[in-house]
Parts: structure tokens; sequence; C-alpha cells
């Protein structure tokens, strides 16, 4: 008797900076992968409690993608680099990074013309101003949810250098509805135009 064939493998997400269960929407694409929760507050229960810039409690080559929306910002400057190289060591060879933080460039406008209070868009937490954006969600840091501020701050060409720093083979920025920018990062180029361009899509950037 034959033994029944071995089921595939999951494909494995790790979310950073992941919030509570279901807090973070990530895009549908991802929907039977399995997710493995990253973050520095014990509170929301993640699978793992860790600051970004050490994933030693993850395996080298063992994610298939890696999503962080809203994270990387809340460190330092000086921590971006190691966290991303982190990523870039828990990747897969196939693997890629998704990275969302808001665009600072993009509201120039609102700090040039003294409008840091105004609002500028509806979160699912509540209104974002300008000054949310540049040093983190005010209503949170008033509770006392200090890790919520901001310690560093991206317009493009900055995200692009510390991305071409960890040398992925391929990085693509793309402009997101809410003042975000987005960056995919592969370890290994796209085969083609095409693939790229799917997966991008798949991603709904």
């Amino acid at each position: 008797m034959n033994a029944p064939p071995e089921r595939p493998r999951a494909k494995l997400l790790v979310n950073l900076g992941s919030g509570p269960k279901g807090y973070g929407r990530v895009p549908a694409m991802f929907a039977d992968w399995r997710e493995f929760r990253v973050d520095v507050d014990p509170g929301v229960a993640p699978d793992l409690v860790a600051d970004i810039t050490d994933l030693s409690g993850i395996p080298a080559g063992s994610a298939d993608a890696v999503w962080s929306a809203h994270c990387i910002e809340h460190l330092y400057l000086h921590e971006v680099g190691r966290a991303i190289a982190e990523v870039h060591r828990i990747l897969a060879e196939e693997g890629f990074l998704c990275l969302i933080v808001p665009d600072l460039q993009s509201i120039g406008s609102y700090i040039v013309n003294d409008r840091l209070h105004e609002v500028i868009y509806q979160s699912p937490a509540g209104p974002v101003t300008a000054h949310d954006m540049l040093f983190g969600f005010g209503p949170a840091i008033a509770q006392g949810r200090t890790s919520m501020a901001h310690n560093c701050g991206f317009a493009p060409g900055l995200l692009m250098q510390k991305l071409q720093e960890s040398r992925f083979a391929e990085i693509v920025l793309r402009r997101r509805p809410n003042h975000e920018l987005a960056a995919l990062a592969r370890k290994r180029a796209s085969a083609s135009t095409t693939e790229r361009e799917a997966l991008l899509a798949a991603l709904e950037l």
C-alpha cells in the first residue's frame, strides 16, 4: 500500500510589529500562509516577543516572506540597518520583504504651512495628523504606550539606501494611499517583469 502523498508545507509569513492578532490587515495573498507574529509588546500576545533588531529566535532562511507595516520608524535610525539585516538573514533565497512606512515627503506642505495639527486621514485607530505621522500616534502615546513614538522617518531616498545596504537583489518602491511609502525587496531578483508586477499586484502595491 502506497503512503499518502505529503501535504506541501504552508509558506511562512513573519509579521514584524504585528500588534494584536488580526489588528493589522495583511494582503489576501497570505490567507493560506502560516503567520508568525513578532512584537516588542508582550501585551499583544505575539508568537515571539522581540525587538526587531534581534530576530535570533527565528532560524536563518526559514521565512518565505516578511511583512512590516508601520514598524521600523519606531527604531532609531542607526538601528534600522540592523533590523533589515536580520530580515535578510531569516528570509529564504526566494523570499521577499514588504515594508510600509509613513511617507514624510508627502506631508511636506503640512509642515511648511503650519498645519501639523490637521487631520490627514482616518485610520482604524482614529484620525491621524501630520504630527502623528512625524512623531507617533499621539492618543496611544498619551495612554502610556511610549513604544508607539517614532524615532526616525523616511522619504524614498533614505528607505532605498537602507535596503540597498542589506544587499537585496531587487528593490521596488511604491507610494500608497494614506501617505504611505512601500518597498518590495527580494533576495533573488524576479525572473521577469511579469513575475515582479504580479507580486506587486498581489501585495496591493
